[in-house]
């Protein structure tokens, strides 16, 4: 296969040479393959200082790259990546630089995207298809709803910090159950952890969550969740909607994507909070719970909000 921006062929380079050999003029012979008669000196000369070989297809890689980045810097970007396993926004917020150049020092590395690894451990994984994003045009219109249960920290430490151990599994101590409420337009979130997720312990979420949205300037007029029975049928649950005049939506059952925001901020909770680092005690991951939250709505580099942190949308 010719070199993607080669006028020639190498075998077209060859003829050149034996028909110039053979006693054509450059003009000929120029004429008969259509190039320049340039073009023709050209491949001769590098046929008669290097053989053969000098007629092979070469890379158009310039030989100086004046503007690219230092080698340190590079190996910077790709050290951050390999540690946080985060995406070019995160590097490039991280390291005072521009995205797209630190999408291109990763693509030139041939580093994986972030679709073909797990979060948490970096390696190769299939993923499905989450299909195509969407974003509603003001704050408030839409209010994505979900529970993540997440397993609780025995006292001393897990298995983070002491090992894969049966002593150390922490089984039986139960699960913090974290109600979380993201803003579809500014993608601000407002997390509590609970004890349960039963219909009164979410119909008290909602109502302190669309008041917290609300001393944001931010007016909910519709909620989207799942198909649990708090949502679907829970009667205090029901009676909050109608009280704060919200509009119900559901999910497509069998389809988590349809919530993706939500789903989306649970798999950032887990890599960059829950998981982010060892936890000595459950009181200890729950204390760091509220500034992690405010980290992410006021500083963290959003993708989808080019670079910038969910608190920026804010009419």
């Amino acid at each position: 296969m010719g070199h993607a921006n080669a006028r020639t062929t190498v075998y077209a380079r060859q003829l050149m040479v034996a028909r110039y050999q053979a006693g054509w003029p450059a003009a000929r012979i120029a004429e008969q393959l259509g190039v320049a008669r340039s073009t023709v000196y050209k491949w001769l000369a590098r046929h008669r200082e290097e053989g053969e070989a000098g007629l092979a297809d070469r890379s158009s890689r310039p030989h100086h790259s004046p503007t690219r980045l230092p080698a340190e810097t590079e190996n910077a970007i790709l050290a951050l990546r390999e540690q946080s396993h985060r995406g070019a926004v995160f590097l490039a917020a991280q390291l005072g630089l521009v995205a797209s150049t630190v999408g291109r020092v990763l693509r030139r590395h041939r580093v994986a995207p972030l679709s073909a690894i797990d979060p948490i451990t970096g390696m190769p994984v299939r993923r499905r298809h989450s299909g195509i994003r969407y974003e509603r045009r003001t704050p408030g219109e839409l209010l994505h709803i979900d529970v993540k249960k997440l397993g609780r920290v025995p006292d001393g430490g897990g298995w983070r910090v002491h090992g894969r151990r049966e002593q150390v599994r922490g089984r039986g101590i139960g699960y913090d159950y974290l109600h979380v409420a993201i803003d579809d337009h500014t993608r601000l979130a407002y997390v509590e952890a609970l004890s349960d997720e039963r219909d009164t312990t979410a119909a008290a979420f909602l109502h302190r969550a669309v008041a917290w949205f609300r001393d944001q300037g931010i007016h909910v007029l519709r909620i989207l969740t799942d198909n649990a029975k708090v949502y679907r049928i829970g009667s205090t649950w029901r009676a909050v909607c109608t009280a704060l005049g919200l509009r119900r939506r559901f999910t497509k059952p069998g389809c988590p994507w349809t919530n993706g925001k939500a789903e989306r901020f649970h798999r950032t909770l887990l890599t960059e909070f829950a998981y982010a680092q060892p936890w000595t005690s459950n009181t200890h991951r729950l204390a760091a719970l509220p500034a992690w939250v405010q980290h992410y709505n006021t500083e963290r580099a959003h993708s989808a909000l080019a670079g910038h942190p969910p608190i920026s949308r804010l009419p």
